[in-house]
Protein backbone atom coordinates (compact mmCIF):
# COMPACT_ATOMS: atom_id res chain seq x y z
CA UNK A 1 0.00 0.00 0.00
CA UNK A 2 2.80 2.47 0.87
CA UNK A 3 4.41 1.75 -2.50
CA UNK A 4 1.12 2.55 -4.29
CA UNK A 5 0.71 5.81 -2.36
CA UNK A 6 4.31 6.75 -3.09
CA UNK A 7 3.92 6.12 -6.85
CA UNK A 8 0.61 8.00 -6.89
CA UNK A 9 2.18 10.92 -5.03
CA UNK A 10 5.12 11.03 -7.46
CA UNK A 11 2.76 10.84 -10.45
CA UNK A 12 0.62 13.68 -9.01
CA UNK A 13 3.75 15.76 -8.32
CA UNK A 14 4.98 15.17 -11.87
CA UNK A 15 1.58 16.02 -13.31
CA UNK A 16 1.58 19.28 -11.35
CA UNK A 17 5.07 20.17 -12.60
CA UNK A 18 4.10 19.33 -16.19
CA UNK A 19 0.95 21.45 -15.98
CA UNK A 20 2.93 24.33 -14.45
CA UNK A 21 5.54 24.09 -17.21
CA UNK A 22 2.94 23.96 -19.98
CA UNK A 23 1.06 26.99 -18.66
CA UNK A 24 4.12 29.01 -17.68
CA UNK A 25 5.81 28.46 -21.02
CA UNK A 26 3.09 30.54 -22.59
CA UNK A 27 4.58 33.58 -20.88
CA UNK A 28 7.63 33.48 -23.15
CA UNK A 29 7.09 35.68 -26.17
CA UNK A 30 8.57 34.95 -29.57
CA UNK A 31 7.41 37.25 -32.32
CA UNK A 32 10.05 36.69 -34.97
CA UNK A 33 8.84 36.50 -38.53
CA UNK A 34 9.48 33.19 -40.28
CA UNK A 35 11.65 32.99 -43.36
CA UNK A 36 11.49 30.71 -46.32
CA UNK A 37 15.26 30.14 -46.61
CA UNK A 38 16.22 27.16 -48.69
CA UNK A 39 13.20 27.19 -50.97
CA UNK A 40 14.15 26.71 -54.58
CA UNK A 41 10.95 27.93 -56.20
CA UNK A 42 9.95 31.53 -55.52
CA UNK A 43 6.23 32.03 -54.94
CA UNK A 44 4.26 35.06 -53.86
CA UNK A 45 3.45 34.87 -50.16
CA UNK A 46 1.22 36.81 -47.84
CA UNK A 47 2.79 37.67 -44.49
CA UNK A 48 0.22 38.14 -41.79
CA UNK A 49 -0.58 37.96 -38.09
CA UNK A 50 -3.51 36.02 -36.67
CA UNK A 51 -4.69 36.68 -33.12
CA UNK A 52 -7.31 35.23 -30.84
CA UNK A 53 -7.92 33.11 -27.77
CA UNK A 54 -7.90 29.41 -26.98
CA UNK A 55 -8.91 26.96 -24.29
CA UNK A 56 -6.78 23.91 -23.50
CA UNK A 57 -7.61 20.67 -21.70
CA UNK A 58 -4.61 18.68 -20.46
CA UNK A 59 -4.99 15.03 -19.53
CA UNK A 60 -2.17 13.17 -17.75
CA UNK A 61 -1.27 9.87 -19.41
CA UNK A 62 0.28 6.85 -17.76
CA UNK A 63 4.02 6.48 -18.30
CA UNK A 64 4.89 4.36 -21.34
CA UNK A 65 7.11 2.11 -19.24
CA UNK A 66 8.94 1.87 -15.93
CA UNK A 67 12.06 3.46 -17.44
CA UNK A 68 10.08 6.61 -18.32
CA UNK A 69 8.76 6.71 -14.78
CA UNK A 70 12.27 6.29 -13.31
CA UNK A 71 13.55 9.06 -15.59
CA UNK A 72 10.79 11.35 -14.23
CA UNK A 73 9.30 11.81 -17.73
CA UNK A 74 5.62 12.76 -17.77
CA UNK A 75 3.29 12.50 -20.74
CA UNK A 76 0.05 14.43 -21.36
CA UNK A 77 -2.51 14.75 -24.11
CA UNK A 78 -3.81 18.20 -25.01
CA UNK A 79 -7.05 19.24 -26.70
CA UNK A 80 -7.50 22.87 -27.74
CA UNK A 81 -10.28 25.07 -29.09
CA UNK A 82 -8.99 28.07 -31.06
CA UNK A 83 -11.06 31.24 -31.57
CA UNK A 84 -10.46 34.43 -33.51
CA UNK A 85 -8.46 34.56 -36.74
CA UNK A 86 -7.65 30.86 -36.24
CA UNK A 87 -10.96 29.04 -35.70
CA UNK A 88 -10.83 25.30 -35.02
CA UNK A 89 -9.46 22.52 -32.84
CA UNK A 90 -6.22 20.69 -32.17
CA UNK A 91 -5.00 17.52 -30.54
CA UNK A 92 -1.49 17.01 -29.26
CA UNK A 93 0.90 14.99 -27.14
CA UNK A 94 3.48 16.38 -24.72
CA UNK A 95 6.51 14.98 -22.89
CA UNK A 96 7.93 16.91 -19.94
CA UNK A 97 10.46 16.69 -17.16
CA UNK A 98 10.57 19.05 -14.19
CA UNK A 99 12.04 19.49 -10.75
CA UNK A 100 10.87 21.35 -7.62
CA UNK A 101 13.39 24.21 -8.16
CA UNK A 102 11.31 25.55 -11.04
CA UNK A 103 13.41 24.17 -13.88
CA UNK A 104 11.80 22.00 -16.53
CA UNK A 105 11.50 21.21 -20.19
CA UNK A 106 8.83 20.02 -22.57
CA UNK A 107 8.33 19.05 -26.19
CA UNK A 108 5.00 18.62 -27.94
CA UNK A 109 3.43 18.03 -31.32
CA UNK A 110 -0.03 19.42 -32.06
CA UNK A 111 -2.19 18.90 -35.19
CA UNK A 112 -4.43 21.93 -35.80
CA UNK A 113 -7.52 21.57 -38.00
CA UNK A 114 -9.02 25.00 -38.59
CA UNK A 115 -9.82 27.97 -40.74
CA UNK A 116 -7.04 30.55 -40.75
CA UNK A 117 -8.59 33.86 -41.79
CA UNK A 118 -11.08 31.96 -43.95
CA UNK A 119 -8.67 29.38 -45.44
CA UNK A 120 -9.40 25.77 -44.37
CA UNK A 121 -6.94 22.96 -43.73
CA UNK A 122 -4.66 21.51 -41.12
CA UNK A 123 -1.04 21.87 -40.02
CA UNK A 124 1.27 20.70 -37.25
CA UNK A 125 2.83 22.85 -34.53
CA UNK A 126 6.06 21.76 -32.85
CA UNK A 127 6.63 23.04 -29.29
CA UNK A 128 9.97 23.24 -27.52
CA UNK A 129 10.06 24.83 -24.08
CA UNK A 130 12.60 25.21 -21.32
CA UNK A 131 12.23 26.80 -17.91
CA UNK A 132 15.38 27.67 -16.00
CA UNK A 133 14.52 28.32 -12.34
CA UNK A 134 11.25 29.99 -13.35
CA UNK A 135 12.48 31.85 -16.47
CA UNK A 136 10.68 30.43 -19.54
CA UNK A 137 11.80 30.13 -23.15
CA UNK A 138 9.33 28.84 -25.71
CA UNK A 139 9.35 28.19 -29.44
CA UNK A 140 6.25 27.04 -31.30
CA UNK A 141 6.85 26.54 -35.02
CA UNK A 142 4.82 25.21 -37.93
CA UNK A 143 6.38 21.93 -39.10
CA UNK A 144 7.54 22.49 -42.70
CA UNK A 145 5.28 21.00 -45.37
CA UNK A 146 2.65 19.95 -42.81
CA UNK A 147 -0.06 22.24 -44.20
CA UNK A 148 -3.01 20.66 -46.03
CA UNK A 149 -5.92 21.99 -48.07
CA UNK A 150 -5.90 25.76 -48.41
CA UNK A 151 -3.11 25.89 -45.80
CA UNK A 152 -0.59 24.06 -48.01
CA UNK A 153 2.71 25.94 -47.88
CA UNK A 154 2.01 27.49 -44.47
CA UNK A 155 5.00 28.46 -42.32
CA UNK A 156 5.21 30.50 -39.15
CA UNK A 157 5.67 30.86 -35.41
CA UNK A 158 3.11 31.12 -32.65
CA UNK A 159 3.39 33.08 -29.43
CA UNK A 160 1.20 32.11 -26.46
CA UNK A 161 0.16 34.76 -23.94
CA UNK A 162 -1.39 33.98 -20.55
CA UNK A 163 -2.91 36.90 -18.65
CA UNK A 164 -5.29 36.55 -15.71
CA UNK A 165 -5.67 32.84 -16.44
CA UNK A 166 -6.84 33.47 -20.04
CA UNK A 167 -4.90 32.07 -23.02
CA UNK A 168 -4.40 33.99 -26.25
CA UNK A 169 -2.12 33.63 -29.26
CA UNK A 170 -0.28 35.69 -31.84
CA UNK A 171 0.51 33.69 -34.95
CA UNK A 172 2.93 35.25 -37.44
CA UNK A 173 2.78 33.27 -40.65
CA UNK A 174 3.39 33.23 -44.37
CA UNK A 175 1.12 31.51 -46.83
CA UNK A 176 1.28 31.33 -50.63
CA UNK A 177 -1.32 33.53 -52.30
CA UNK A 178 -4.36 31.82 -53.76
CA UNK A 179 -3.93 31.32 -57.53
Amino acid sequence: MNNLISKSHVYTWRTGIVTMVFLAMGAAAFSQNPTSAGTEKKTAVVTNRATGTFEVTLLPQKPDNKESEKANISRMSADKQYHGDLEGTSQGEMLAVGDPRGSAGYVAMERVTAKLKGRSGSFVLQHSGTMTRGAPQLTITVVPDSGTGELTGLSGRMNVIIENGKHSYEFDYTLPQKP
